[in-house]
């Protein structure tokens, strides 16, 4: 069975940002969080947001997912491959599974909810499974599961809603190494197969250059676009020097970024 067959044949949706401002308040006074910050990730693209602690990336994300009332400048994404309006998925650090569920029960419990059938839900999500390389712990409960494997089923639940749009905020945070290398290979494949648009937001500078075809590298606060990056095939093999020299080359990017403080960005 292809679940991906549709959507192997056109491209997710353009993200475009544009202008982005957002400030918030705090007992020391307003925060400019986002100042004039755009950024484009072409429709099937893969873009990573890099940049030091406290400079908005998560934020920007939560924007893009409607999570976050938008204040100031604009937010486009085209509409899905079929016309409709693009549907969009998100990746948190933490799975947040169903503890009383198992690694099916969480993933089909979000396809039911969209009123997919009982069958057809189960061999959705027995496909997102398999392709996470989770087969033969369909029945596993949470607790069950290793922390590289749970964050497996949250990827894989967002992966069986067939999104156009996969917004990922550091999932590989908490996973340790070996486990981070094989999940950042796996999702570079899924997500280019399905053709989907992704934003990752990452404070790993290596995972951004090895997975983004985009990779926007951003400013202290108040958060914003400062260079945009867009990695050729030797630049993304971990083993070459040329991913050796961009790496490090972005290192110095955020060397030299202002760095937030309980100060910075604050509004008399």
């Amino acid at each position: 069975m292809d679940m991906s067959s549709t959507r192997a044949q056109e491209p997710g949706p353009e993200i475009r940002v544009r202008d982005i401002e957002l400030k918030y308040p705090t007992r020391h006074g307003m925060v400019q969080a986002l100042a004039a910050c755009s950024l484009t990730i072409p429709g099937g693209g893969f873009g990573c947001l890099v940049g030091p602690s406290g400079c908005g990336k998560s934020t920007l994300l939560d924007l893009v997912a409607g999570l976050v009332p938008l204040q100031s400048g604009r937010i486009e994404i085209d509409p899905g491959p079929s016309g409709t309006p693009a549907r969009l998925a998100v990746v948190f650090q933490r799975p947040a599974l169903f503890a009383w569920k198992t690694v099916l029960g969480n993933i089909t419990f979000g396809l039911r909810a969209r009123k997919l059938g009982r069958a057809e839900a189960l061999a959705r999500a027995s496909h997102y499974i398999d392709l996470v390389g989770l087969g033969g712990f369909s029945g596993a409960y949470p607790h069950e599961l290793s922390g590289g494997m749970a964050q497996r089923v949250g990827i894989a639940r967002a992966l069986a809603l067939q999104p156009d749009v996969l917004l990922m905020d550091e999932p590989f945070a908490a996973v340790d190494a070996q486990t981070r290398a094989v999940l950042q290979q796996e999702l570079r494949r899924i997500t280019a197969d399905a053709r989907m648009t992704v934003l990752f937001v990452t404070h790993d500078v290596g995972e951004a250059v090895y997975l983004g075809d985009s990779v926007f590298v951003m400013s202290g606060r108040p958060g914003s676009v400062r260079r945009h990056i867009q990695p050729d095939a030797a630049q993304r093999d971990r083993s070459s020097d040329a991913f050796a020299q961009l790496t490090a080359e972005v290192f110095d990017l955020l060397a030299h970024a202002p760095s937030p403080d309980s100060s910075k960005g604050v509004l008399s």
